[in-house]
């Protein structure tokens, strides 16, 4: 006799999205204005920066319908929701990785659903290790461009012309306008910080150095395991989008210490200071 087949899981698309909107819009009671304007996705070790909203409302993820579950140790897996120098503001504290076993998909829904909220703008947090002799350890860089080398793309399989265009315009992914705040607020608070081109590789292996050395010849000033998902995503969506990734270490290779997730989580942990001061001069001007 034939086993019966398995009931195949459901992908998340336009109307999962909605109804996740919903109950977030049920659960926060948005006022008039008071939709979030502004969406930051906060990377590995960073999530000390949702403290800084006033007013702020926690809804974990586990609550949210259809929203997936972070599974890496940094990520809290809590969207918070609140007001930041005067700016409504949604915060996901904790993403979803592709190395942690979701689809695209999966991955770029908290992303999607942001913009169902009424989020114009995104800023996609994220830890990186660095590449350029610019990018140190403790420093920030904001994304000019990235590499897509973790083979998927949010956009690929049936199309929903609700979410957008299917063949989108990638040529300023970072929006420059908010890339010349950024650039302008990092030297009037003094951090250190360049501008650059951002890898993204599937993880969850660190690279090895041959990998770095051939990432640098294409031009990557520093390397990672998120990130670019959203950014399709939210660009599909005519979303605004500003990179920052936070240097947690020297690539592999270009240092003798050998890599490890907790050096990620600590580093991301003493820069968070440094992120919210720069997030609090940068809001107003968005």
């Amino acid at each position: 006799m034939a086993k019966p087949k398995s009931k195949a899981k459901r992908q998340l698309g336009y109307d999962e999205a909605q109804r996740a909107a919903r109950y977030i819009t049920t659960q926060a009671g948005f006022r008039p204005g008071a939709r979030p304007r502004v969406g930051i996705i906060l990377g590995s070790g960073l999530g000390a920066v949702a403290r800084s909203l006033e007013g702020a409302k926690q809804i974990p993820y586990r609550r949210i319908p259809h929203f997936p579950r972070s599974t890496v140790v940094g990520h809290a897996g809590e969207l918070h929701l609140g007001r930041w120098s005067g700016v409504p503001v949604a915060i996901l504290a904790g993403r979803m990785h592709l190395y942690e076993g979701y689809t695209a998909a999966e991955v770029v829904f908290p992303t999607r659903v942001l913009a169902l909220l009424g989020v114009e703008t995104l800023i996609v947090t994220c830890a990186a290790g660095g590449i350029a002799p610019q990018a140190a350890p403790g420093s920030f860089l904001i994304l000019a461009d990235h590499i897509n080398m973790q083979g998927q793309n949010p956009l690929a399989g049936a199309h929903d012309a609700r979410w957008g265009a299917r063949f989108i315009d990638m040529s300023q992914a970072y929006d420059p306008a908010l890339r010349r705040a950024a650039r302008n607020t990092a030297a009037a608070l003094r951090l250190k910080c360049s501008e650059g081109v951002y890898a993204s590789l599937l993880g969850p292996s660190f690279e090895t150095p041959a990998e770095i050395r051939a990432l640098r010849r294409c031009g990557a000033d520093a390397v990672g395991m998120s990130t670019v998902p959203e950014v399709i995503a939210a660009r599909q969506a005519g979303v605004r989008v500003l990179g920052i990734a936070t240097i947690t270490n020297r690539a592999a290779g270009l240092s003798r210490q050998p890599l490890s997730h907790e050096e990620v989580l600590e580093m991301g942990k003493t820069t968070s200071e440094n992120l919210i001061r720069f997030l609090d001069t940068l809001l107003p001007k968005l």
